[in-house]
């Protein structure tokens, strides 16, 4: 009913605040979620989550400006991740929206675009990891598990990117 009163330019306002107030909620209560339910949260990226919900749901400015802000958000709030883990994770994030951008203008295929560029910014967060973190932080960051959950949330992130903008490449 609201459809033909409501302008677009104001509907797009309004999918964006909507979205990104979830994503905040979101990222605010990741460590309490996990805490309650001792389910790793954290595992299924709820970062890259919002960022991928982003692309698929609103602009990509906003996809853009939740990768830079997310990671700082959840610093602020809850003091994870720590500085430092926040910059690379924030890197990641915009590196990730950058190469998803970037290919799909140039490759115009969806699937190949959102997986690489998925695989590349964490192929970058894990040399920055490589770099300023020590061999134990990079141990428990590479257990089996986690590894087996980031394969099935990138196949997952990558399938419903595809799906929902399949039509519009």
């Amino acid at each position: 009913m609201l459809a033909g009163i409501i302008p677009l330019r104001n509907k797009r306002l309004i999918s964006h605040m909507l979205l990104n107030g979830l994503a905040i909620l979101f990222i605010y209560l990741v460590p309490t979620l996990s805490h309650l339910t001792s389910v790793p949260v954290y595992m299924i990226e709820p970062m890259r989550l919002m960022l991928i919900l982003a692309v698929v749901h609103t602009s990509s400015f906003n996809a853009y400006f939740l990768a830079a802000t997310l990671p700082l958000i959840s610093y602020l709030f809850s003091g994870h991740p720590f500085f430092l883990k926040m910059l690379i994770i924030t890197g990641e994030l915009v590196l990730n929206t950058l190469l998803f951008y970037l290919f799909i203008h140039h490759i115009r295929k969806v699937f190949p675009s959102i997986l690489l560029s998925i695989l590349l910014s964490k192929l970058a967060c894990y040399l920055a990891y490589g770099i300023f973190f020590t061999r134990a932080f990079m141990t428990a960051e590479a257990s089996p598990l986690f590894l087996a959950v980031q394969v099935g949330t990138t196949i997952f992130f990558s399938l419903y990117v595809t799906l929902f903008l399949k039509q519009n490449v």
